[in-house]
């Protein structure tokens, strides 16, 4: 798929399934990546006053956690689908965090920011979904602060039997049903499966991070391989 067609067709995924992604996201990874997110912000160590820029931020949790993190620094979520960052808007205003949180609509592609902006760059779940995932590292190291830390949580690649079988039928054929049934979405989450097979695994994904500069460069394995962590950080001198 080229990558015009790529974006205008996840854009449609998203736009979709916006109202029941929380509810899928918990029942596909039975709730293990709420787990995953606390062990990604015990890694990231946000500072009190720490400014972030949450990237395909979706309906808003990974933001909403930095910014309860942060205490009082400006978090920006970024997203493409706005009918994802309604959602998001709801949960913000609900927490009363309407004026430390901005949700914005963009493309990671071109982020519209000044570089040395922000101390973190985050993005969750969404990377395997952009046109090009390097492009788009970039932007995310551009925008962070000497110092500061670009940030991944993905689906990744387990490598061991039988659990690696097990793994791929449950996202290939199981995952594309349980979409059909909760969000009315076969086609939708039958993508979002077939999004992880060309995508990096966990160590090619630490390459990539090092080739564009990223300093001590750290990848975590999440549940057998079933997700991974990636941390790397901007170079003090901003290279």
């Amino acid at each position: 798929m080229e990558a015009k067609e790529k974006e205008k067709y996840v854009h449609s995924v998203f736009e979709r399934i916006a109202s029941k992604y929380d509810l899928m996201n918990d029942l596909q990874s039975f709730r293990i990546h709420k787990i995953w997110r606390k062990f990604t912000m015990r890694k990231m160590n946000v500072q009190p006053g720490a400014t972030a820029i949450d990237l395909c931020c979706g309906t808003g949790d990974w933001t909403i956690a930095i910014a309860k993190a942060s205490g009082t620094g400006e978090v920006i979520g970024l997203d493409f689908s706005q009918s994802m960052l309604d959602v998001g808007q709801e949960k913000v205003s609900r927490l009363g965090l309407d004026k430390q949180i901005d949700l914005q609509w963009g493309n990671a592609m071109q982020l519209p920011y000044e570089d040395n902006r922000f101390d973190y760059a985050t993005i969750g779940f969404g990377l395997r979904n952009v046109p090009d995932l390097v492009q788009v590292l970039k932007e995310m190291k551009r925008v962070v602060k000497p110092g500061g830390l670009v940030v991944c949580l993905e689906l990744s690649k387990p490598t061991w039997q039988p659990f690696k079988a097990i793994y791929y039928f449950y996202f290939e054929r199981l995952l594309p049903y349980l979409g059909k049934m909760v969000a009315k979405s076969y086609k939708q989450y039958k993508w979002l499966s077939e999004s992880l097979v060309a995508f990096p695994d966990r160590n090619a994904l630490a390459e990539i991070y090092k080739e564009i500069g990223l300093e001590q460069v750290k990848a975590y394995p999440l549940s057998g391989g079933i997700a991974a962590l990636h941390i790397g950080q901007k170079g003090t001198e901003g290279a």
